[in-house]
């Protein structure tokens, strides 16, 4: 079997056909992901619609030490400082899905019109699922805001199927991207990728941390918590964040997810393993992809908040179209 998408040496994460994450899980079965369907038949449901009361039309550009983070909904965020405009995990399709017709639909509107975007100094897509790599966003994009997509090994190949207009670089952990006043680190988290069947953690997947002037912002799109390490390496490479994006919904039932994705007690461990000051909740309550009901991500979240006596003004689930400022 050949890689499609890359061709490198060997590394601690790549065996020279798929990429592994140290430390991380063995791959589901079949049989277990039929176990997990089967099981799901009797989830609770979600709502049709579950609007957002907030919406956002986000300013042309930031200047100085100021920051703006713009949350669009799911792993969607739009990032303003020191002039700098970066767009991370655009999706705006009604699924997260290869198909327009099935596949988990949103159940709220992207928080940011499309249209209503700033111009963009560069795009970041941290592995390629759909519900994080959205073909026909990324193809608008690259008309509507051309700029750099940053994106880790093997999706650039991806990318530029999708579309030769998508001007798609291709990093690997441990790099570091300038963007203007900007710099943005590609990170190790404990998760996989795949577009298809037969294409599994073929391409790379990552984090980013987002250097500023005068801030560190950590972004984890999906990451399982392992025994922390990825975090403690993480703090003691960069210091304390400022602010950290963490997921905290997809984690049910926990048997089949614990392996891929956190849920809310793990989010908050890893809030203070980097030593966050601040940090925003995302990918929950936007696209069904597992089984828990819709509001309980961020119900569970207060009460690991409350555990851990941390304010709950420091770690909001946020909600699309939400606008956070920090001078």
């Amino acid at each position: 079997m050949k890689n499609p998408y890359y061709s490198g040496p060997p590394s601690d994460h790549f065996d020279g056909l798929r990429f592994v994450a140290p430390g991380g899980s063995r791959d589901k079965s079949r049989r277990e992901l039929l176990k997990w369907q089967w099981g799901s038949r009797n989830r609770p449901p979600w709502p049709k619609t579950f609007p957002s009361p907030f919406a956002d039309r986000p300013p042309p550009r930031v200047d100085g030490a100021r920051l703006r983070v713009t949350f669009v909904g799911h792993a969607s965020f739009l990032v303003q400082t020191h002039g700098v405009n970066l767009l991370i995990d655009p999706v705006w399709s009604d699924r997260a899905s290869p198909f327009r017709f099935a596949g988990p639909k949103r159940v709220n509107a992207p928080g940011v019109a499309l249209d209503d975007l700033p111009s963009l100094d560069a795009i970041l897509v941290s592995h390629n699922h759909y519900d994080h790599m959205d073909a026909d966003t990324l193809k608008r994009l690259a008309v509507a805001r051309p700029c750099p997509v940053l994106t880790p090994l093997g999706n650039d190949t991806i990318l530029q199927a999708i579309d030769p207009r998508i001007a798609a670089q291709a990093h690997d952990w441990g790099a570091r991207v300038d963007v203007g006043a900007l710099r943005v680190h590609f990170e190790s988290a404990l998760h996989w990728s795949a577009r298809g069947l037969n294409d599994r953690r073929m391409a790379l997947w990552c984090a980013f941390v987002i250097e500023t002037p005068s801030a560190k912002i950590y972004h984890i799109a999906d990451t399982a918590f392992g025994d922390g390490s990825v975090f403690e390496a993480l703090r003691e490479k960069h210091g304390a964040v400022d602010l950290a994006h963490l997921p905290i919904g997809a984690y049910a039932p926990r048997w089949f997810m614990r392996a891929q994705h956190v849920d809310p007690d793990e989010s908050v461990a890893i809030f203070r393993l980097v030593g966050a000051r601040r940090a925003i909740g995302h990918h929950w309550g936007t696209f069904r992809l597992t089984d828990e009901p819709i509001m309980e991500p961020a119900e569970k979240l207060g009460r690991a908040l409350a555990r851990e006596s941390v304010a709950p003004e420091r770690f909001r689930a946020a909600r699309p179209g939400e606008a956070f400022e920090a001078a």
